[in-house]
């Protein structure tokens, strides 16, 4: 589900191109963009008959708690005909090296009917794209592989799902999600945000809520670096990259004039510490949406 994706600067091209190889069919939830929405040429440039676009209007009575996120999600994947679904948001991209294991895993579990979904990991990039947030309260694991079928439903801000508001069973996949949602222009971070806003709160105040500061990411110097390599189908939106002297990447906050992200605050970051040196990583007392079975 996706609109004004180039006014808000998400890799959607990218998006789709990353799980192409190994799909029957993409369905995209294009709703109605601003004026000057460039969103269906960027897709239809793609030239693939495997995407389905279908036209929406966004509900603005869903526009609180992120459910307008849910409607549209769950609209897509209740299109979907396969055996198996891959959930994408807008900013997110699968690494083409991933893709085989995503069919040995759909294959595997084809006729294991205990398996509902499937779990995936994440690199939530911050900044630019070699820092990224490896965090307490910052998703480490969700599902976005669905068996079809089972009228699964999207969960919350359309992070998850659930079916009829249980958990759901899953296997573990060991592969990643590459989230570019906090990769972004300064000034761009900061529309994306406003906008963000009121699909959670609503339009009601006009624009009381909004601000027009220049988003500050913070000190990336005490993020973690990214040692990997990203997907190719990324590689001319990491070449476009042009805002690191808006960015801070020493260990120590410069002219501060917003609160501290969750990430930032010393009980998360005494937590976070605990997790990577005494835990193994694992995240404590986290929230999970699912049961494993395999």
């Amino acid at each position: 589900m996706v609109r004004n994706a180039g006014k808000l600067y998400y890799p959607i091209r990218a998006c789709i191109e990353s799980l192409l190889p190994i799909v029957d069919e993409f369905i995209v939830a294009l709703g109605e963009g601003d004026a000057g929405d460039d969103t269906l040429a960027q897709i239809e440039a793609i030239g693939s008959d495997k995407i389905k676009i279908y036209r929406r209007t966004w509900d603005e009575k869903l526009f609180k708690d992120g459910a307008i996120f849910r409607e549209e999600t769950t609209f897509a994947l209740q299109q979907c005909t396969g055996d198996w679904c891959i959930y994408l948001q807008a900013d997110e991209v699968i690494h083409e090296d991933d893709l085989p294991r995503i069919q040995t895993a759909c294959a595997k579990y084809q006729n294991d009917k205990e398996v509902e979904g499937m779990l995936v990991g994440y690199h939530h990039f911050f900044g630019d794209y070699q820092h990224e947030v490896i965090s307490h309260g910052w998703c480490a694991h969700e599902i976005r592989i669905v068996r079809n079928g089972m009228e699964a439903e999207s969960y919350k801000d359309a992070i998850s799902f659930r079916i009829h508001g249980r958990k759901m069973k899953v296997a573990e996949l060991d592969v990643p999600i590459y989230h570019y949602g906090w990769v972004r222009p300064p000034e761009l971070m900061t529309k994306k945000r406003n906008i963000q806003h009121d699909m959670h709160h609503g339009r009601e105040g006009g624009e009381a809520h909004y601000t027009q500061d220049l988003f500050q990411y913070g000190p990336l110097g005490r993020l973690d670096r990214f040692r990997g390599t990203h997907p190719k189908v990324m590689k001319d939106w990491i070449a476009r990259f042009d805002w690191e002297h808006h960015l801070n990447y020493g260990k120590e906050h410069k002219n501060l004039n917003r609160p501290l992200y969750k990430h930032e605050k010393p009980k998360y970051r005494i937590l976070n510490f605990i997790e990577k040196n005494l835990n193994g990583g694992r995240q404590l007392f986290a929230f999970k949406n699912w049961v494993i079975v395999r």
